[in-house]
């Protein structure tokens, strides 16, 4: 039956981030059936057994098997399942979540309009943002600004702000109003001599820069994640956000806090904005907010913005925007047992101090590799990216593909990691329920694996 089932995916489903022609030929290897999961644990249809050090995509923050989330699906499901929430029409389940959300975000908070993905969130940011400034009477503030290597989405105007080639190629993209500035990745981009604050200064001037090229006028938004993520997994230098708000604040841009990531716990705070002291316009939720047990995404909206959409009903009427699933009634139930667990089982705290742990032990076991340029991290995400010469800090030949000979190797011994795209590095982001024995479990295996790497490399 697994062979067939194989069979059958490679006749039948496109997958993402996949070669698509080495995938329906084998040359990959059979596709891997994931059949069951129990903690921090996943098991495929083989019966080999991984720690799930990435956590699914960042997202499965409270573990694998949680029956109390299941449960609230079902029963939610024998009562109302779906109905839309258009014209003012809502579930019960989706009300008392948008209150316990607005409770845990930062202080300024509004509402929410509620999606399916981070893509969809931050689709949806990009039009309240445009329909802000058409209600100011600034319809010409249409630009957003982004950062190279950070991720927003994988849609057409999602894409375009992401900042790494791989969402832009053979895709016509990025969108002509979407304009990148650097990213706050200190080990590569500061320049000799430049502490970490005043790389933060140089940061905010060049995102200064770019404003007056462009035209403060015709600027709209900048989207930025408080951590950024898939493109490497980098903290912001100190005083990074300091600076790059006073720039925003200056100009009058508004401030898309991607929080896709960070939010419920992921740095060991509610919010990635209560770390970093970020007072956003807008918020994106997704992965956390139900630990992907049903897809769920939000866009948080903050009071000052709030108004100005209100006002625009004399204007425009109603809002012009929607999704058939906005609001999903199963999802919404998932979403507040995953918040009861995460309350109960006091997780932000946990990540906070498991973190710590993770930070540490990270440090201990690859700061003097020879073959490792850089440790990071901040809460429960790390990030050890590998160089062929640490002194020059000069990189791998790209062909070697040695991140992902690395996270090849994490999965032999029995351990998802994820090779970061465009760079050679490993990321790991456990899921929020995991202990200490097991980030010693996971960084051993990384060290075994890293150390095996580095011996085939040398014996090449």
């Amino acid at each position: 039956m697994t062979n067939s089932l194989e069979t059958i995916d490679r006749a039948t489903i496109l997958h993402a981030s996949t070669p698509l022609k080495h995938h329906r030929d084998g040359t990959l290897g059979s596709p891997r059936i994931i059949a069951s999961g129990q903690g921090i644990r996943i098991r495929d249809t083989n019966g080999r057994e991984s720690i799930d050090a990435f956590a699914g995509l960042y997202c499965v923050n409270v573990g694998y098997g949680r029956t109390e989330i299941a449960d609230a699906i079902h029963e939610q499901a024998k009562k109302i399942a779906y109905y839309h929430t258009y014209v003012g029409h809502s579930n019960e389940p989706l009300i008392e979540l948008s209150q316990r959300v607005l409770q845990l975000a930062p202080a300024g908070m509004s509402k929410i309009y509620y999606g399916m993905s981070g893509s969809d969130a931050n689709e949806t940011n990009v039009k309240l943002v445009w329909h802000y400034w058409a209600v100011r009477g600034e319809p010409q503030r249409r630009k957003i600004l982004s950062r190279l290597r950070g991720y927003h989405g994988s849609g057409v105007v999602t894409g375009s702000m992401t900042g790494l080639p791989l969402f832009h190629r053979s895709f016509g993209l990025p969108l002509d109003f979407v304009k990148h500035t650097v990213a706050p990745h200190f080990y590569w981009n500061a320049q000799p001599g430049m502490s970490e604050t005043d790389f933060a200064a140089y940061c905010a001037h060049l995102l200064e820069r770019k404003i007056l090229e462009e035209g403060p006028d015709t600027i709209a938004a900048f989207i930025a994640e408080p951590v950024l993520g898939t493109g490497g997994i980098v903290p912001p230098p100190a005083g990074y956000w300091r600076a790059i708000q006073e720039v925003l604040r200056k100009y009058e841009i508004l401030l898309i806090d991607d929080e896709v990531i960070c939010a419920f716990g992921r740095l060991g705070t509610k919010f990635g904005a209560d770390l970093y002291g970020i007072e956003p316009d807008l918020i994106t939720i997704a992965k956390g907010l139900t630990s992907a047990y049903l897809p769920l995404s939000g866009s948080i909206v903050g009071e000052r913005m709030w108004r100005v959409l209100e006002d625009g009903t004399d204007l425009y009427g109603a809002l012009g925007h929607g999704w058939t699933y906005s609001g999903h009634a199963l999802a919404a139930a998932a979403g507040l047992a995953n918040l009861d667990i995460i309350e109960r089982e006091r997780l932000v705290e946990k990540a906070a101090t498991v973190g710590a742990h993770l930070q540490a032990k990270l440090h201990a076991a690859f700061d003097d590799h020879p073959l490792v340029g850089e440790v990071r991290g901040v809460g429960m995400m790390g990030a050890i990216e590998f160089v062929a010469d640490r002194v020059k800090k000069q990189r791998f030949d790209p062909a070697l593909k040695v991140g992902p000979r690395i996270a090849a190797q994490c999965l032999q011994n029995g351990m998802i990691a994820r090779a970061m795209p465009h760079q050679d590095t490993l990321g790991l982001a456990p899921p929020l329920v995991t202990t200490t024995d097991e980030i010693d479990e996971i960084v051993a295996i990384a060290a075994r694996s890293v150390q095996e790497v580095a011996d085939q490399l040398k014996r090449a």
